[in-house]
């Protein structure tokens, strides 16, 4: 009975860091971050890649734990960031992805929204996968891992 115990304290211990590694306000300004750049590659952020952004938060297990409030807050304040000055708005956005540069599972999902904000418009242009190409440079990840 111990054993079983044990390992029911484990599991439970294991599920809950794994969501605590996801309800983190930095690992939410990172993906919203990087969305941010994605959505702005080409200069325009369209309707499409918002609600995409917006979607991919609400079904991922992982990510639909953050307040899509706070999520739209954080996105608004990266694109006004891009409004005020594109290059400040790619630094800034950078900065907070580049706090996870140490840890590749959780830079593999921001690279994963990433991606898929790019194709919401059905068009993963290549100025969005250099913009996504960057990222992984950020994260210490390899482009190709991700068909880029």
């Amino acid at each position: 009975m111990s054993t079983f115990k044990n390992w029911l304290n484990t599991t439970k211990n294991g599920l809950t860091e794994q969501v605590k590694k996801f309800k983190n306000k930095d690992f939410m300004n990172a993906v919203v971050a990087g969305c941010a750049l994605v959505a702005a590659a080409d200069g325009k952020i369209e309707e499409a890649e918002k609600n995409k952004m917006a979607g991919y938060m609400n079904l991922s297990n992982e990510l639909k734990v953050f307040d899509m409030r706070d999520v739209i807050a954080q996105f608004n304040f990266y694109v006004s960031n891009f409004e005020f000055s594109p290059e400040i708005g790619k630094q800034e956005a950078l900065k907070s992805i580049a706090k996870f540069s140490n840890k590749p599972e959780i830079g593999r999902v921001i690279v994963g929204v990433c991606s898929a904000i790019g194709a919401a418009d059905g068009d993963f242009d290549e100025q969005e996968k250099a913009v996504v190409r960057n990222i992984c440079s950020v994260l210490g990840l390899s482009p190709s891992e991700f068909s880029l």
